[in-house]
């Protein structure tokens, strides 16, 4: 019961949910306000979601539906499961695990795997260019991503457990103290920028080219189940990031998610082949030069 309770209550589903789609009317009232806009009420992205749960799902004729409406659930799942992780940490400590960091990271990728799994099940050649293109953003940024996560751990001296991370913060001081934790977290956040397919990096679902990408077959109860995954990731990532590198402190989470908001507002959105060559190379070589100073003590 206990499980249960924290997947779906607390810190699971139910909380992560609400967080995040708290956080995705942060990011619309501030994007409006840059704007010269007044932007949505609090409670907008929530009225959404409602919306969307009571329209009908509409499956396309040529496509695979057990995968099609798979693929959103999927996504759901391992989003609300790194939440779980990540929160955990925080309320009952002795919950966490050894090595749950690499779990969180390979959990961070599936959301993304399920918008490339669901467009390419609807069969729709626009779906599918969206599909495609968020398979070479994924490509290209998990390299330096991971590179850049593992960093906080190469100064701890190999600890791969958020517990254990933090307590080595606590009495150490934040990684962000160190000139490659500093380099990596900007990796981390651009990395994170593509991660929950933003602007710049927002190529996939380009409006103006692909109409939505891998989400245009999508409708209903479904495409809910997309956006609010979306929501939640707002949340996660850059939770996720504040542990690793700032040591789970609330006071610092907002710097991360306002970097990602100033980000997507201040930046154009650049092609795809653009944002391969940017996480293959500046990233990729970023991510290094901080892993190379952190082994040596930097």
């Amino acid at each position: 019961m206990k499980d249960i309770f924290y997947f779906l209550i607390f810190p699971g589903f139910l909380f992560t949910a609400i967080i995040g789609l708290l956080l995705a009317w942060v990011d619309r009232k501030v994007t409006a306000r840059l704007q010269w806009r007044v932007g949505p009420p609090w409670y907008q992205p929530f009225a959404d979601f409602i919306k969307l749960m009571g329209k009908e799902v509409i499956i396309p004729k040529a496509g695979s539906v057990f995968v099609f409406l798979m693929a959103p659930v999927i996504g759901l799942i391992a989003v609300t499961l790194v939440s779980v992780i990540l929160l955990l940490v925080l309320i009952a400590p002795g919950e966490g695990f050894g090595g749950d960091i690499i779990v969180a990271l390979y959990l961070s990728a599936i959301p993304a795997l399920s918008v490339i799994i669901g467009g390419f099940a609807s069969r729709n050649s626009l779906a599918s260019l969206g599909a495609s293109r968020e398979m070479k953003l994924m490509l290209s940024y998990e390299l330096p991503f991971i590179i850049a996560v593992f960093v906080p751990v190469i100064i701890s001296g190999g600890i791969i457990s958020f517990s254990a991370l933090l307590d080595f913060q606590r009495q150490n001081g934040i990684f962000l103290n160190h000139i490659s934790a500093v380099l990596a977290f900007v990796v981390s956040i651009m990395c994170a920028q593509a991660k929950l397919c933003l602007v710049p990096f927002d190529a996939p679902e380009a409006e103006a080219e692909i109409i939505a990408g891998g989400y245009i077959e999508y409708s209903g109860a479904a495409l809910a189940l997309f956006k609010l995954t979306r929501a939640m990731n707002l949340f996660v990532m850059p939770f996720f990031l504040t542990v690793i590198f700032m040591g789970a402190n609330f006071f610092l989470f907002p710097i991360a998610v306002i970097a990602v908001i100033l980000i997507r507002n201040t930046n154009p959105r650049v092609r795809i082949d653009q944002a391969t060559r940017f996480f293959w190379g500046p990233m990729t070589v970023m991510a290094a030069l901080a892993a190379g100073l952190a082994l040596l003590g930097y």
